[in-house]
């Protein structure tokens, strides 16, 4: 999760492509320029979830992303599946 949230952080989106799941995952992961990520806060983690909110904010001002997301392992590496709920 935390490697994901840098790449957002970063533009590195080749990067988000590659750690999604390739069934869920859409053809754009890019996000609106405009969008600057701030602040990532881990809630909780246990198995293959994670409940966190990550901080950005736009040209409108500051806003939280809470989400609780499935990961799973593929080919031994970690991948983003789905918001869960």
């Amino acid at each position: 999760m935390r490697s994901r949230y840098c790449a957002y952080a970063r533009g590195e989106f080749d990067y988000i492509f590659r750690t999604w799941h390739p069934k869920t995952r859409p053809s754009d992961v890019t996000t609106s320029p405009d969008l600057t990520w701030t602040r990532l806060e881990i809630v909780a983690a246990e198995g293959t979830t994670v409940e966190f909110k990550a901080h950005f904010r736009t040209s409108v001002g500051g806003d939280v992303m809470h989400e609780v997301s499935r990961f799973a392992q593929r080919a031994g590496r970690w991948v983003y599946v789905e918001p869960i709920g």
